[in-house]
């Protein structure tokens, strides 16, 4: 072992242990660092704790002697020296509860500290020896394993969490008392088990809603097939009451459904964030996150003091959702647009630097005007002139840019509504969206981390996205009589690529461009009127 648990004070004749190791861990991003608590007892009267720790850390002395007296042990009335090293890492949270704890009544004999140093010991203590959830059960188990510890002992409601991490021993406690009576020998603690893989393929695709369930709008569902074979951002323009939010949230049960790797990273990165419930060992459908339109820049991106994941990481592999996009504040939305290029967000402080990954589909809803109903079919729009452009001028360029598919979404009628025809089911259609993604991922073989053609750069959509002179031709007239922007372009390429995909063929073709063309409503000079 790479560690030795204690040293023997030489002829002491009470046998006690001067000084003790145990172990815990830090969790920086979405990756855990080791962290070696030393306990030492000499003579003296006075507690203190050294390593960088947090006021959290540093309250823990008055949890930890609160609990053992409520539950029987004895708090030595000595010196008492906590390190936690490597001692330039800032520790932070009530996590070392346990880990002090037990280095403590260690030092004091009252466990035997043989087997410390085989096991990572993580939990926040209640003032009756109840042990607290912790934060990042995942990679701090992960680490474990690849350092070659034995087990990991942490609070009960993590354990299945922990489990899935094979070939690592998992214990979930209660309270101390199961932690002390597990190291002396007085209590067998039932290990935790998770077969990974079955719990993986058991749950997989388990949405709770259905696109069967979505009367009409057969040109929005083909619009967020599209979106989802190819990895799209959408956004979606229609009066209220038109099915934006209801078409928005079944997105996810179209999707490829994850892998196995993908579903680790993200179950880590719901662990770091304390998102999991206790009856939850993994991720296993591709998560949707909507926040609302009064989030924060930090809340969005991540951050804060204790740097944690934000809304764009949690939708990492998923879904983010942004409902009345317009109602966001401009720099909630411009701080997006980074993370939307490079898939991941680097949160930098004054001590450290963490990444989190972000690769996620955004989908965007809004009204096209403030009362909602310009170019609505039945309804008049009552803003008076130049509103809608000024509504519309919330959202900049550079976001815009981002969003490959514009949809314009119409109300549906009484007929569709009132139909027994039966609609199309998300397996249907998921089937679809595999094959397209399967071709995508054939030709990106070789091109670390991209497998869709969202993902193209400018010069790969040159060369992977060619058109002969009829398409070229309709291209130039649809730019000309639409007033397309020329960011466009680039767009319209990549989405009738996908188009192509989706249709099995190999070259694009003009009825997959005329459709590419369609999805690009915004940036029609003409289209706020």
């Amino acid at each position: 072992m790479l560690y030795k648990s204690s040293i023997f004070p030489a002829n002491s004749q009470f046998k006690k242990f001067v000084l003790v190791k145990t172990f815990g861990s830090a969790v920086y991003g979405i990756e855990a660092t080791t962290i070696t608590v030393e306990v030492n007892i000499a003579a003296g009267t006075k507690y203190f704790i050294v390593g960088l720790p947090d006021n959290a850390i540093k309250e823990s002395y008055f949890r930890i002697e609160s609990v053992l007296k409520n539950c029987n042990y004895r708090m030595p009335r000595q010196q008492i020296v906590v390190n936690m090293a490597p001692a330039d890492i800032r520790k932070e949270g009530s996590a070392y509860d346990l880990t002090i704890a037990t280095g403590i009544m260690a030092a004091s004999n009252q466990i035997e500290p043989q087997e410390l140093d085989k096991y990572i010991i993580m939990g926040e203590l209640s003032l009756d020896g109840g042990l607290q959830p912790i934060k990042g059960a995942l990679p701090i188990a992960i680490q474990a394993r690849k350092e070659g510890f034995k087990g990991f002992i942490l609070p009960k409601q993590n354990a299945r969490e922990a489990a899935i991490v094979t070939d690592l021993e998992v214990y979930g406690a209660q309270s101390i008392t199961d932690v002390v009576g597990f190291f002396n020998g007085t209590i067998d603690l039932k290990r935790e088990i998770v077969n990974t893989r079955e719990e993986f393929y058991n749950s997989i695709n388990n949405y709770d809603s259905d696109f069967s369930e979505v009367r009409g709008q057969e040109n929005i569902k083909r619009a967020l097939e599209i979106a989802a074979a190819g990895g799209h951002n959408v956004i979606l323009i229609g009066p209220p009451g038109a099915g934006k939010t209801m078409l928005a949230r079944r997105l996810p049960s179209i999707l490829p459904p994850l892998s196995l790797q993908e579903s680790l990273e993200t179950t880590k990165i719901h662990s770091v964030a304390g998102k999991l419930a206790a009856t939850d060992a993994l991720v296993t459908v591709r998560p949707f996150r909507s926040p609302h339109h009064t989030i924060s820049d930090v809340a969005l991106v991540g951050g804060g003091t204790n740097p944690q994941p934000g809304e764009i990481s949690l939708a990492h592999n998923g879904v983010l959702f942004l409902d009345e996009l317009p109602e966001f504040k401009r720099t909630v939305l411009e701080v997006m647009r980074q993370p939307l290029e490079e898939r991941r967000v680097t949160i930098s402080r004054a001590r450290l630097s963490v990444d989190y990954p972000s690769s996620f589909m955004l989908i965007a809803s809004m009204n096209p005007c403030p009362c909602g109903y310009y170019n609505h079919p039945e309804k008049e729009c009552i803003c008076p002139p130049g509103v809608v452009q000024k509504y519309l001028s919330k959202i900049s360029g550079p976001l815009l840019d981002r969003i490959d598919l514009h949809v314009e979404v119409t109300p549906v009628n009484f007929t569709e509504l009132s139909s027994d025809r039966a609609a199309e089911k998300s397996g249907d259609i998921r089937e679809r969206v595999i094959q397209a993604r399967e071709i995508q991922i054939a030709r990106f073989g070789k091109q670390p981390g991209m497998h869709s053609n969202a993902q193209m750069s400018t010069q790969m959509v040159r060369e992977l996205c060619k058109i002969d002179n009829a398409g070229q031709l309709l291209l130039k007239k649809a730019m000309e009589k639409l007033g397309l922007s020329a960011r466009a372009y680039d767009r319209i390429l990549k989405v009738s690529r996908t188009i192509a995909d989706l249709a099995g063929s190999e070259n694009i073709g003009m009825e997959h461009l005329a459709e590419a063309i369609h999805y690009r409503s915004l940036d029609r000079e003409n289209w706020a009127g």
